[in-house]
């Protein structure tokens, strides 16, 4: 007889896709998913798996009862409409299916209990999906703002400024000290926190730069890319293997198998 246990299983993440467009000859639509996330979770322990965008709610739902947990990545901004923003000028690469998409499993997660990390885009996602709203732009809209957007302009590992993190919080637990360097890659962030996160971490402007759910086994929000600083700072590789350990645990009993 033997069992699976016997065995060591890889918990599967389920990492969020984007959309673009192939440059070929004859461009076609495509999904993608940076490969730094690819090589974050893999390197933590945990076996990633691209979720499509396109689905409806019925194969979501399947899909996140396989996974043993989720991470919500970055990309472009939210629509406005979604958080009762009236600045639609200031925002750019809208994709209303990625967000209906992104919303809806952030809510699932949060109700099932599923670990997930949320990235940039997706820590706003988390904020949007619990009743909370962003500023649409925080340089034209947030009062004494710092430059947060380095997109395109320095290497995706440039360590933008420090964020401060309130000891208590599971992401000082994770990170292992107070404060930390980080990049900054977005013009975007949270306004109103929403009623069910707590703030963790904080850019020298105020801006909130972590949040984590305390009713939640493992629901934790970062404004910055850690995977494109795990070879540059070991805490920040640490943020992964902490959702990958999360998953671990969620994992569900697999059968016995006799041969």
């Amino acid at each position: 007889m033997m069992n699976t246990h016997d065995l060591t299983t890889k918990p599967l993440i389920g990492c969020m896709a984007y959309r673009k467009t192939s440059a070929q000859t004859y461009p076609a639509p495509v999904f993608g998913l940076t490969t730094s996330y690819v090589e974050a979770i893999a390197e933590a322990g945990g076996a990633p798996v691209m979720i499509p965008l396109g689905l409806d709610e019925p194969a979501l739902r399947v899909i996140l009862t396989r996974l043993d947990g989720l991470l919500l990545t970055g990309g472009g901004d939210i629509d406005p409409a979604e958080y009762g923003g009236d600045r639609a000028e200031l925002v750019h690469d809208i994709d209303p299916d990625r967000d209906r998409v992104e919303l809806f499993l952030a809510r699932e997660a949060m109700v099932r209990h599923k670990p997930f990390l949320a990235i940039c885009r997706g820590h706003q996602i988390l904020n949007v999906a619990l009743g909370g709203t962003l500023y649409e732009d925080l340089m034209t809209i947030m009062p004494r703002a710092i430059k947060h957007d380095f997109f395109g302009e320095l290497p995706r590992n440039y360590q933008a400024h420090e964020v401060t993190i309130r000891p208590e919080s599971k992401l000082a637990a994770i990170i292992g000290r107070s404060a930390v360097a980080v990049n900054s890659l977005h013009h975007q962030g949270i306004r109103d926190l929403a009623p069910d996160l707590v703030a963790t971490a904080f850019a020298p402007d105020g801006l909130i730069e972590g949040v984590e759910a305390p009713a939640h086994p493992f629901a934790v929000g970062v404004q910055w890319h850690p995977e494109n600083l795990i070879h540059d700072n070991p805490s920040m590789l640490d943020l992964f293997r902490g959702l990958v350990g999360a998953a671990l645990a969620n994992q569900a009993p697999e059968p016995s198998l006799i041969s």
